[in-house]
């Protein structure tokens, strides 16, 4: 098994590597998050896994750690093959796609080219648990926008004096603050009645 390399980068491109490792030149797939961390080095220690199937042997590098383990836990799911898993941590974080996850943010995952709606539901479905698991929950809650409790409150009150009942209101504000940061009293309480 090669866990790791570490040699010379001889080829830098967007979706691959060329390392040469004492004369011997390997190519390994990347994402965009590995290539924007290596593209200015010349040389570079890659975590890699290797793939066997079938019809192919081919090996895959990481930057980091996270990333190689957000990928292994990617292609672990039904109908997520390697180069959706790539695509997905070109356009996410190791850390984004973790947050996503356990906020269960499928439209975040669904808006990576490629990934419909099931496959998203499903990588949040599978992959929340072993999260948690991994005890990677409290870092993961950690990168939550953080929520403004003035803006809530007086949002809340509004909604219950327009006849929302306070379950409901809640709920809502809640939902719209966390899928938008910076928001002023007025557009919260427009989304809110939208929704209600």
């Amino acid at each position: 098994m090669i866990v790791y390399l570490d040699g010379k980068l001889v080829v830098k491109d967007p979706t691959h590597l060329v390392m040469d490792v004492n004369g011997i030149g390997y190519e390994l797939k990347i994402s965009l998050i590995t290539y924007a961390a290596v593209k200015a080095l010349d040389r570079a220690k890659i975590h890699t896994h290797f793939l066997v199937k079938e019809d192919a042997q081919t090996l895959f590098g990481f930057s980091e750690i996270s990333e190689k383990k957000r990928f292994l836990d990617l292609i672990s799911i039904s109908g997520v093959g390697p180069s959706t898993a790539l695509m997905i941590l070109s356009s996410l974080s190791p850390e984004e796609l973790q947050s996503a996850i356990v906020q269960e943010s499928f439209q975040v995952i669904q808006s990576v080219k490629g990934v419909g709606a099931k496959t998203a539901q499903r990588i949040v479905l599978e992959l929340k648990d072993k999260l948690k698991k991994e005890g990677l929950l409290d870092r993961a809650i950690e990168l939550m926008p953080r929520i403004d409790n003035t803006l809530k409150n007086e949002a809340l009150s509004a909604l219950t004096t327009l006849g929302i009942s306070k379950p409901a209101a809640e709920k809502t504000v809640l939902a719209i603050l966390k899928e938008n940061g910076d928001l002023k009293l007025e557009e919260l309480i427009k989304l809110a009645l939208k929704r209600a």
